[in-house]
């Protein structure tokens, strides 16, 4: 009798750690949904991120991110939503301190260009030599076709610390930040975050100047310089992302 009473004492002392524990899981929730809260080493900064989403009435968590980069302006914003049908809002921007080459995209190794087109977040590093990175998937499918066969280079960044040999260099504090609001992003559902990366900024009249200058005599420069414009255009009009194609000959196409 007294083995069937510790039996009986023993399940449920079982059932009580069981269940514990599975309250215990990382996630925490809105009104309205539950997320999932990554790990990561910079987790002490969420606080102090949902009070800046917060000052500027947004949600945080956000649903989904969008990076974009203006080699010649030297700037990175980061833009947020909460819904598919949400326009999106800006967060912040990030001065971008070192970047080599100058405008004009990426097309081979050892040429320390910063890749110009449209990428996603394909790696995160935490352990980086350059305090932490988010990897992007340089060469895309238009670089595959328009850069060396041979000889595209790769492992293109997101970075802080301020040096670069063709990555987006913001320093540390500012990489922290985007690492984390990333990370959110990544373990709630969002697998392909896009950053787009332009040579200028098409609403500063100084940095098209300058883009025109550069490439007058050089067509198929400015055709691609053209098409990314298109896709500039249409965020800035609608605060929503095309569908981006690539074509046979490695040109960007809106659907």
């Amino acid at each position: 009798m007294k083995n069937i009473r510790l039996f009986h004492i023993l399940c449920v002392v079982l059932f009580i750690l069981v269940s514990a524990n599975s309250f215990a899981q990382p996630y925490f929730s809105t009104s309205t949904t539950t997320y999932k809260k990554p790990v990561t080493k910079v987790d002490y900064l969420a606080d102090s991120i949902k009070k800046q989403f917060e000052q500027k009435k947004l949600v945080w968590p956000p649903k989904s991110l969008y990076i974009r980069s203006f080699k010649y302006d030297r700037l990175l914003e980061v833009w947020v939503k909460n819904n598919e049908s949400d326009s999106f809002r800006l967060f912040k921007t990030y001065k971008v301190c070192m970047q080599s080459g100058t405008t004009g995209p990426k097309r081979s190794e050892g040429d320390f260009q910063v890749p110009e087109g449209f990428y996603y977040i394909n790696e995160f590093n935490s352990n980086s030599n350059y305090h932490m990175a988010l990897g992007l998937n340089y060469p895309n499918a238009s670089d595959k076709i328009l850069s060396d066969a041979d000889h595209p280079g790769g492992a293109i960044y997101i970075h802080g610390n301020c040096v670069s040999t063709g990555c987006i260099a913001i320093q540390d504090e500012p990489i922290e930040e985007l690492y984390l609001i990333a990370a959110y992003v990544k373990a709630n559902g969002e697998d392909f975050i896009p950053v787009h990366v332009f040579p200028v900024k098409y609403n500063v009249q100084k940095s098209v100047d300058y883009l025109s200058e550069s490439f007058k005599s050089t067509l198929a420069i400015n055709k691609f310089i053209l098409n990314l414009k298109k896709v500039f255009d249409y965020f800035e009009l609608h605060r929503q992302l095309p569908v981006i194609l690539v074509n046979k000959k490695g040109e960007y196409m809106i659907n």
